[in-house]
């Protein structure tokens, strides 16, 4: 569902993230958006868990979550955002990578951490949008990146 705030930014809690994006687990990289201004900025939400089916193999013993998948949280939380801005439907709807560029990993991300996912939006042309985007854990820059992609009608969609 998704709240109004007091400051008229708004938020999504799983199930309206789910009705925003065609993600599903084990690909759903968020859990929650906490704030939505218009389809200027996001903060996604990624509760990083030991029982995230990565970390069996990323790495035995020392568990760090993918940067890939820190880079497709931010995508997601983009993706909601325009998604909703737009008031259109993700069935009907695919969205691809087009860039990913400046990407950075500074500090590991492992379980237990609650990744906070900020977005901002650099320019839109058309269906093509460019956003910029920080991975933080209490307020301590994890990762950072700046991505475009193109949306498009998905043929198989509803």
């Amino acid at each position: 569902m998704s709240e109004i705030e007091a400051d008229g930014a708004q938020s999504a809690d799983i199930k309206r993230v789910m009705e925003l994006l065609p993600h599903r687990y084990p690909m759903l990289m968020i859990d929650r958006i906490i704030k939505m201004d218009g389809s200027n900025s996001a903060v996604g939400i990624k509760n990083v868990t030991i029982n995230d089916p990565f970390f069996q193999g990323h790495f035995p013993g020392h568990p760090v979550m993918p940067g890939v998948l820190i880079i497709e949280a931010m995508a997601q939380t983009a993706g909601a955002l325009v998604i909703h801005s737009m008031g259109m439907d993700a069935s009907r709807l695919l969205v691809y990578f087009m860039t990913i560029e400046k990407a950075r990993f500074r500090k590991p991300v492992v379980p237990g951490d609650r990744l906070e996912i900020h977005v901002k939006k650099v320019q839109n042309r058309g269906p093509v949008w460019k956003f910029s985007g920080e991975a933080k854990v209490d307020d301590v820059l994890m990762a950072e990146a700046t991505y475009s992609a193109m949306i498009i009608d998905n043929p198989g969609g509803k």
